[in-house]
């Protein structure tokens, strides 16, 4: 499934369904911190625009309200996210590298994976 792409809001309201499995809009409204909470409203007018683009799904009715679960992985999510981004350095993943090293945002150890995540390919490719 190609997923969209997704608002910070988006991203912010589907965190809770990644979190909790499945949750209401009042609950997902909530997980918000207070004095950054959006309008239950607002929230609402999201939830339906992501269920239209199949980013989440209603699973069942309690009383008067829905409950919601993500359609998306956060892996598939973020997958694009990073695919966007490239996509904005012409593919090439050297800026972007860069700023994270200039920014002190690349640590030992990402780079210890990333060695070891590049050792493995090499290794299947001989298999």
């Amino acid at each position: 499934m190609a997923v969209t792409r997704l608002t910070k809001l988006e991203i912010q309201i589907i965190e809770t369904l990644w979190n909790q499995g499945e949750a209401s809009i009042r609950e997902m409204q909530e997980a918000f911190p207070e004095k950054k909470r959006p309008g239950y409203t607002t929230v609402q007018k999201m939830i339906y625009r992501m269920e239209a683009k199949k980013v989440v799904r209603r699973i069942r009715k309690v009383g008067n309200f829905h409950i919601f679960a993500a359609n998306v992985s956060r892996d598939t999510a973020q997958r694009r996210l990073v695919d966007d981004l490239l996509a904005m350095f012409g593919g090439e993943s050297r800026p972007v590298v860069a700023h994270l090293i200039g920014a002190g945002k690349l640590t030992l150890e990402d780079v210890e994976y990333a060695e070891k995540t590049l050792k493995g390919l090499k290794e299947g490719d001989k298999a």
